[in-house]
């Protein structure tokens, strides 16, 4: 007997390397589930609790492997679950090829259950490459193609069978008219600058006093030539969020975090700088950026569909960073005048001590910067770490310092709600010798996180490192929309739509046989990491924090704390504690030295 469309289609994922495929079943990819059993589970299927939690394990696979995420759903509500994290690949430019089931052919049009028109579903979500598979002949093609764009573009694709059409004997594509063969892999290309661009955008930064750089995660690699790039021009360098371990914060001249949840450092950059170099960033928010008149531009960018539009640069290079950077550098004049270089680096010096002193400072019960403080002195050189949306983004924005081969991300673009745990179930398949971390306000965690906990439960001994750790950030509170209503609605807190119920995330931990840390007291929190960090299975650390310590901004507008204060005054419930907080916090940027840890 021959193999059916479905074998192959296992096949193919074999020989394009795939070793695992993040899903849910359903009846609508019944054939190809009965092919995964006659392949004995190869690629292993990795059943997540919900499709959207299987979209954004491939995207953390991908995002820390560097090759395509993929992830399959069954027709109708399958596909339609996945769309979530699907689209978090596309607004993070991440590799992710979508296998999806549809009704059978020969009920498409009538109206069937489960039936929905899936290629106007997905042409958004997958514009760069989505095709309906209804011939075998068609499945080298598809599948080598929706792999090949992925990579190419950094984009989801996505395939969608019929599910009677994964159960047809399979043949080949012939050569014949109207048929299309395939071959499997690709040699990417390194493209490089025009050399005339590179000239004008070194005599561009050569005429700068006060450059300025801001990296993201396109620059990832470029270590030696940044470094290089900043030293010659004495430079500092701010980084975007995706793009928080392109750079260790231990170089002097680093500045961490730009924008709303960057440092005071990066906003002096960017406030006194002449000259801004962008080095494979696509940061959105232009008024974090000098203002449009103040500074002369040069960005560089693998793709011209990104490039010069969030700055009015006078160059923009069309290149890949390294090759691009390497050719720069040789035009590069070293700057004499080290003036600006060593106020970047007492701006950086003093924001760690901020930071330092806004982590060490008590609160109610515990100071949720503290637990990301405590982390970062423990981290292991090759954590991988990951940051759910909301106010867990604030503190890993600002409080960890990334060195080494720590790696970091989280859902840049779409800010989604619930992505940390599955991020980090993706990590330890890319890399199932490394320890992960995930930061999760308790929205994201009863959102999502807590039924994914049992996805680890169930696949943990698999791992060579057994450690994946969920850091519960325990408020009760929707905490960052909590503080958008004060600060930019000028409305108080409304309980209604942002208290949570009271649960023992610990308590669960420990239910399926994780262990789980439950942290009440400041001098607790040292001893819980290292607890979870020497622990032989995965951990859920419980810590009550106190849910009126504000993100403060590196530079609060006028408008921001007028808004906040008329919410304070229309009757927050949490008034007296804001203002308690806020004042000790904001007192920190002013006070000299760091505080001591009185927990080591």
């Amino acid at each position: 007997m021959g193999d059916t469309v479905a074998d192959v289609v296992l096949s193919r994922l074999r020989e394009w390397d795939v070793k695992q495929v993040f899903g849910y079943p359903g009846d609508g990819i019944n054939g190809l589930l009965a092919a995964w059993v006659d392949a004995d589970d190869d690629p292993q299927f990795v059943q997540s609790r919900h499709e959207e939690m299987s979209a954004f394990q491939a995207v953390g696979f991908a995002k820390f492997s560097g090759r395509v995420g993929v992830c399959a759903a069954t027709s109708g509500p399958g596909g339609i679950h996945l769309l979530n994290g699907l689209y978090d690949a596309k607004l993070d430019h991440v590799p992710v090829v979508a296998i999806v089931g549809q009704t059978e052919r020969s009920a498409m049009g009538g109206s069937y259950q489960q039936e929905i028109d899936m290629l106007s579903l997905y042409k958004d979500v997958c514009s760069d490459y989505v095709q309906m598979c209804t011939v075998p002949e068609q499945i080298p093609n598809l599948i080598d193609r929706a792999f090949r764009i992925a990579m190419t573009e950094r984009a989801p694709t996505a395939l969608i069978f019929p599910s009677d059409v994964f159960e047809l004997d399979y043949s080949p594509p012939q050569h014949e008219f109207k048929q299309v063969p395939s071959s499997l892999g690709i040699e990417e290309a390194t493209p490089d600058p025009d050399p005339a661009g590179v000239a004008r955008a070194a005599d561009v930064l050569n005429a700068g006093g006060t450059v300025a750089m801001l990296v993201g995660q396109g620059a990832r690699g470029c270590v030696d030539e940044l470094t290089e790039v900043a030293d010659k021009l004495g430079a500092g360098c701010a980084k975007a969020l995706l793009g928080r371990d392109v750079l260790p914060d231990t170089l002097p001249w680093v500045t961490g975090s730009i924008g709303l949840l960057g440092t005071t450092a990066s906003y002096h950059l960017m406030r006194d700088c002449d000259t801004l170099l962008t080095v494979g960033s696509n940061f959105p928010y232009t008024q974090f950026l000098p203002q449009l008149d103040q500074a002369r531009g040069v960005q560089i960018d693998r793709s011209g569909k990104w490039i010069g539009m969030r700055y009015p640069n006078e160059v923009n290079l069309v290149g890949d960073a390294k090759r691009t950077l390497q050719q720069l550098i040789p035009k590069l004049e070293y700057k004499q005048d080290r003036s600006w270089r060593e106020s970047v680096e007492t701006n950086v010096a003093r924001w760690h001590k901020t930071a330092q002193r806004q982590a060490m400072t008590d609160a109610h019960p515990i100071n949720p910067m503290r637990i990301f403080h405590e982390f970062s002195e423990r981290a292991p050189s090759n954590a991988i770490i990951a940051a759910d949306s909301g106010s867990a983004a604030n503190w890993y924005a600002r409080h960890i310092v990334f060195r080494d081969e720590m790696r970091g991300s989280l859902s840049g673009t779409l800010a989604t709600m619930g992505p940390a745990v599955p991020y980090v179930i993706g990590a330890k398949w890319a890399h199932p010798d490394r320890p992960s971390i995930a930061f999760e306000g308790d929205g994201a965690m009863q959102m999502n996180g807590l039924a994914e906990m049992l996805t680890v439960a169930r696949y943990w001994r698999q791992w060579a490192d057994p450690r994946l750790i969920v850091v519960v950030l325990h408020n009760n509170d929707l905490n960052q929309v909590t503080w958008e209503q004060r600060a930019m609605s000028s409305s108080p807190k409304f309980a209604a739509s942002q208290d949570l119920p009271e649960m023992d995330y610990a308590a669960f931990g420990r239910s399926i046989g994780l262990h789980g840390i439950n942290v009440d007291e400041t001098d607790q929190l040292g001893d819980a990491w290292d607890h979870a960090l020497s622990a032989d299975r995965p951990t859920l650390l419980d810590v009550r924090c106190d849910p009126d310590i504000p993100p403060i901004p590196p530079h609060a507008t006028l408008e921001q704390a007028m808004s906040l204060s008329t919410a304070l005054v229309k009757g927050d419930e949490d008034a007296w504690g804001i203002i308690r907080e806020g004042a000790k916090q904001k007192v920190q940027q002013y006070l000299p030295g760091t505080k001591g840890d009185v927990s080591r």
